[in-house]
């Protein structure tokens, strides 16, 4: 690989496939090139897609994607070990459950619901991102995280982890909001949403993620207790982290 590889991979079956390498954490070192992936779901891959996850040699899919997700795309890839941090996507079902009301779906009500999901990913699935860290000091290849879309689960995991290795806020908002410019959103015209409504569901928003953050500050104290607190992460676990996925000076 030189240098400076690419940050989006082009793969035919997943669209947000991104690497994490090169954004400036902690002293002033990187953060690794093709050690942390993060992606869509990985059940549309071909067979020249997983060719290149060998070149790639990952080993192991961190999976956020709840048990029907699964179900509806599993995969298998030669080589890499699947493990499964089920977040059950809430929103789409509070919104089958609006429309079977009778409810008109529309932007604000979308936004309230995927501001709200934020917030909970913090408190009410902290042990699933204490279950992904913990993922990540034990590997010892590189590794891919993903959820269906790759934006909203594992964005907020990504977030929590560039986080961790120093990148910058700002940065960190940078590498979120990349979503909107490589995923490939589905075919609109689902029934009882509008495309409107659908286009807020299908991508992000900095209100999203300044919401999570929002509420790790008042909740928590800001990131580093909540790392320590919430996620059970220690000091020498943090500093293993950073030897891990920061390269050296």
């Amino acid at each position: 690989m030189s240098n400076h590889p690419s940050r989006v991979l082009s793969l035919q079956g997943a669209s947000n496939f991104r690497d994490l390498g090169g954004y400036r954490g902690h002293d002033g070192r990187t953060v690794r090139w093709r050690r942390l992936f993060r992606s869509d779901h990985l059940g549309g891959l071909t067979e020249r897609d997983k060719a290149v996850l060998a070149e790639l040699r990952v080993t192991r899919a961190l999976d956020f994607r709840g048990q029907a997700e699964r179900a509806a795309a599993s995969y298998e890839v030669p080589g890499v070990e699947q493990h499964s941090l089920a977040i059950e996507p809430t929103v789409v079902q509070r919104l089958q459950d609006l429309a079977t009301a009778g409810e008109q779906l529309t932007v604000p009500i979308v936004s309230r619901l995927m501001t709200d999901l934020y917030r909970s990913l913090v408190n009410d699935q902290s042990h699933r991102f204490a279950e992904f860290f913990e993922h990540l000091l034990q590997a010892d290849a590189p590794v891919v995280f993903h959820c269906t879309a790759g934006k909203d689960r594992t964005g907020f995991a990504a977030a929590l982890v560039l986080l961790a290795l120093g990148v910058p806020r700002d940065v960190v908002l940078q590498d979120y909001l990349l979503t909107n410019q490589v995923f490939q959103l589905p075919p609109p015209g689902r029934h009882g949403i509008s495309d409107e409504a659908m286009a807020v569901l299908w991508r992000v928003q900095q209100g999203f993620l300044d919401a999570a953050l929002q509420a790790v500050e008042t909740d928590h104290g800001g990131v580093e207790r909540y790392l320590h607190q919430r996620l059970g992460l220690s000091h020498a676990a943090l500093k293993l982290l950073q030897t891990r996925y920061l390269a050296e000076t």
